[in-house]
């Protein structure tokens, strides 16, 4: 009988441990990955424009993951502010302002307005501050 009020007692001890380990691993806070890489990726571009010929930017949104409340927006800078880029729905785009993109595929449309050689920066950003930079360049 003694024995057996050993075992009920150890039985009793590895129940209330269980119980205390499976309360204690309880987490109210559920982590779900918010922020995922992007990458953009372009069609060829014409390397040579003369004033006023226009090149057509071909672009595809690549994501890593999918969280459904991601936005995307597009910015450009080019230092010697020669030419106009504007998407396809024909918004013409301001040196460092922010546009939202409007797929995962779409257009971008850069007219020359000089002779000399063009570079333009594309920068690609999502809603949690990741960027992405694309560089162009026109002789």
């Amino acid at each position: 009988m003694y024995m057996r009020n050993v075992i009920y007692k150890m039985l009793i001890g590895c129940y209330m441990v269980a119980a205390l380990l499976l309360v204690s691993a309880c987490n109210d806070n559920v982590d779900i990955q918010q922020s995922y890489p992007f990458t953009v990726e372009t069609m060829p571009v014409p390397k040579k424009l003369k004033v006023g010929e226009t090149a057509e930017i071909r672009c595809q949104l690549h994501r890593d993951g999918r969280f459904e409340e991601t936005k995307y927006f597009i910015r450009y800078f080019q230092p010697d502010r020669a030419g106009t880029l504007k998407m396809s729905d024909g918004t013409v785009l301001l040196p460092n302002d922010l546009y939202p993109l409007p797929g995962e595929t779409f257009r971008l449309y850069y007219t020359s307005a000089s002779t000399d050689q063009q570079t333009v920066d594309v920068y690609f950003q999502d809603s949690f501050g990741q960027v992405q930079q694309l560089t162009f360049s026109f002789i």
